[in-house]
């Protein structure tokens, strides 16, 4: 079991006990806390809506660099104010935690500043050509006539959001930061997936966007004459501005795509070890290097490829591990058909899953979720560059369903012996679960309820694959092969990340290690290498935070013997919100002590 030392977040543990606690001190942290979430809010229109907040619905972020100074600027003063005005000493438990997170949260924003141009602001993986579209089709509500006039406002304001986009890639180009090669004709086949069908071409299918604004208005109790208006300026709005904007953008990408090279890694970045070190910190909320990530990895794949063994000669299979990944990659049994009624079939089958699992909650869980869940396939316009599958958070109000997002563009990458796992994590008792819960919580502050630290998250998502088996769940051998499968393949990727990202691995070499290693086929490979070229360390997050959880779970374990309930070591877990690990560490010891006491 990984033994974490943490560096992150270590200012005065010992107040957590201390027991000279101000009730007005507790409230004017409380206060400080809304107002500078309120604050911090209101410079994001998108997150805005996110949370299903309509006062600037019209509008898309600043992407600028003078917004970029400003609002960091508003950091350096919050967390000035925060120091000046509270005294940590007088706090209760609770919120010394959210102090210590807000004082975190400020830190590393302040000092990763200077990393905020390491990244690639287009990619395959998300990037302005696919958040439009997914934006206005999934988030932006149309409730009402004025919802569709902020529609139409927001289509609008397409010219500027893409211009700003395009600046930015012009000052990382000139820094010599400039996306690998691979990733360009991703990108611009998805530019122009926005701006195919009416009213960018004479077509007898209107463009995607078109599409789900006349839906949206139709459904409107509005007069005729009304929606007609509104769709006519909406179409205009596509062909004069947002068709242009994409077309400057393509010929941009085009013309950078030029420049690019087959150089992968983040070590090719001004300072590069330091910025991948620097990430892998803020990713994993842990001080483990590099080669200890590669190495913590290496020792997984192993131990994971002897419990396949098993499942093996379970199925009764004769021959090689190697081979037995050849026979799943390859037996049509394992996979839906390639067309509509499979597509189909396999979001059926992904809600039973679900559906089966909620129904057994009350086995390890006292909190469960109240926010709906739903199936999607991921939109046609973004499914050749998509992930295999991914969550987005229902909003606050419940005016929107957690959504648990299936790509399906090829079924051969989609085998059915995995669904159960990628279920698991992604909807409940995995990302679903653990997001309606933070969305429910009431006495933690706004930045803690929709923080996120994806150590934490991507940790109890794959803790949430592997609890279903404790449960009784997989009882298909395959499916359990699956969930190993998934299993190494998180642990395949702390050492691809740090071997592309440190080593200086070529996208060739980890793509062969995962060829080699795991069982899933060379196309949801490829597509895996290439995210985590994109991403420097956000893979390494799943396996450190799930080992983290399950190091606790088991010290908890021990400590209370029979005292021990598993349903409220999860309450713990989850009803704090997302915690760095470090913190989740000291929140568990706590509930622990307090139960021995």
């Amino acid at each position: 079991m990984l033994t974490v030392t943490i560096s992150a977040c270590q200012s005065t543990p010992q107040s957590m006990s201390n027991e000279k606690q101000d009730v007005s001190a507790n409230d004017r942290a409380d206060s400080f806390f809304e107002k500078s979430f309120q604050e911090s809010l209101a410079q994001s229109p998108m997150f805005q809506s996110y949370l299903g907040i309509k006062d600037n619905q019209d509008k898309w972020d600043d992407l600028s660099e003078e917004k970029a100074e400003e609002n960091l600027e508003i950091t350096r003063r919050q967390l000035k104010e925060l120091r000046s005005t509270i005294n940590p000493d007088l706090l209760d438990e609770q919120t010394l935690i959210s102090y210590r997170l807000f004082e975190k949260n400020a830190e590393d924003e302040i000092d990763l500043y200077k990393w905020r141009y390491h990244d690639y602001p287009v990619n395959q993986m998300h990037g302005v050509q696919s958040q439009i579209p997914s934006f206005l089709i999934n988030i932006h509500r149309v409730s009402d006539k004025q919802d569709a006039e902020d529609y139409i406002s927001r289509l609008n304001g397409v010219t500027g959001l893409l211009s700003q986009v395009i600046a930015n890639m012009k000052m990382r180009t000139e820094m010599k930061i400039v996306p690998p090669r691979f990733v360009f004709p991703y990108v611009i086949s998805d530019s122009r997936n926005v701006i195919k069908g009416n009213p960018f071409e004479q077509s007898s299918e209107d463009s995607t966007l078109l599409a789900d604004f006349k839906s949206k208005v139709n459904a409107l109790k509005i007069e005729q004459t009304e929606k007609d208006d509104l769709i006519r300026r909406a179409s205009k709005a596509l062909e004069n501005k947002v068709g242009p904007a994409f077309e400057e953008m393509i010929a941009y990408l085009q013309a950078l795509e030029k420049t690019a090279t087959t150089d992968d890694g983040a070590w090719k970045f001004p300072d590069g070890e330091a910025f991948y070190n620097a990430a892998l910190r803020q990713t994993t909320t842990t001080n483990l290097t590099a080669d200890e990530i590669h190495q913590i990895g290496l020792r997984e794949v192993a131990r994971i490829q002897n419990e396949m063994h098993s499942i093996m000669d379970q199925v009764g299979f004769k021959g090689s591990l190697k081979e037995f990944f050849k026979f799943t990659r390859e037996d049509k049994q394992f996979y839906y058909p390639d067309t509509a009624e499979g597509r189909q079939a396999y979001l059926s089958k992904a809600k039973s899953i679900i559906e089966t699992m909620e129904s057994h909650l009350d086995q390890v869980f006292i909190t469960k979720p109240k926010d709906k869940i739903v199936v999607k396939a991921v939109e046609a316009f973004r499914e050749k560059s998509a992930g295999k599958a991914f969550y987005q958070d229902p909003a606050p109000d419940g005016s929107r369903p957690g959504t648990y997002y299936a790509n399906l563009y090829r079924m051969a990458d989609m085998p059915n012996y995995q669904m159960e796992a990628l279920a698991y994590h992604e909807g409940i008792p995995g990302h679903h679960l653990q997001g309606s819960i933070s969305n429910q919580l009431k006495d933690i502050p706004k930045f803690r309820k929709f923080g996120y630290f994806t150590a934490y998250g991507e940790g109890w998502g794959l803790y949430s694959e592997y609890l279903p088996k404790e449960m009784g769940f997989y009882e298909d051998p395959y499916s359990d092969f699956g969930r190993l499968a998934m299993e190494i393949w998180r642990a395949c990727r702390l050492v691809v990340d740090t071997g592309i990202h440190a080593k200086r691995w070529t996208r060739e070499q980890a793509i062969q290690y995962l060829d080699e290693n795991t069982p899933n086929p060379h196309g949801d490979i490829v597509k895996a290498i290439e995210r985590y070229i994109v991403l420097p360390s956000q893979a390494t997050a799943y396996k450190i935070g799930m080992m983290k959880i399950l190091e606790l779970r088991e010290a908890a374990r021990q400590q209370l013997g029979d005292g021990f309930d598993i349903r409220e070591f999860h309450d713990v877990i989850l009803k704090n919100g997302a915690l760095p690990l470090d913190v989740l560490e000291e929140v568990v010891n706590s509930w622990v002590a307090n139960k021995t006491q």
